[in-house]
């Protein structure tokens, strides 16, 4: 872990989203491996504190998942960040990306029980305004 890293988690707003991201990564590991031995994550981030008391007991494979995310949120160049649906940029690999969308899509629905219910909101909202400038791009000549 680098100052980088660290003065990045400490961003509000940085924080805030490796917060959501690994609930959803938790609700996700509980829904689909939840057979798989699971220990309390490890990362970065939890280990700099961004969870608080929350322990997000994970499988491996969800681990390493998690671990790279938090890099990808703490470096995203963007400011404001958008959605990484809706990101110029990609800076997932493929293959991490495709878990990414997979996981959003179980755990997004399921969220609310999870105390994520302002956050989808503002999703859902910052989606369509996302939706009406791709179209208001599409339709400028």
């Amino acid at each position: 872990m680098n100052e980088r890293f660290t003065a990045r988690v400490s961003d509000p707003k940085v924080a805030h989203d490796m917060r959501v991201l690994a609930d959803f990564v938790s609700i996700w590991c509980d829904g689909n491996h939840a057979d798989q031995p699971r220990t309390a994550a490890r990362t970065d981030a939890a280990v700099l504190g961004t969870y608080g008391r929350k322990r997000h007991v994970l499988c491996a494979e969800c681990a390493a998942h998690l671990a790279y995310a938090e890099k990808r949120r703490a470096y995203c160049g963007q400011d404001p960040k958008p959605f990484c649906a809706h990101c110029d940029t990609q800076c997932y690999t493929a293959s991490e990306l495709e878990w990414q969308r997979g996981m959003m899509r179980y755990s997004g629905p399921r969220s609310w029980r999870h105390g994520h219910a302002i956050d989808g909101i503002r999703h859902l909202l910052e989606a369509r305004k996302y939706r009406r400038r791709a179209d208001a791009k599409e339709e400028t000549p």
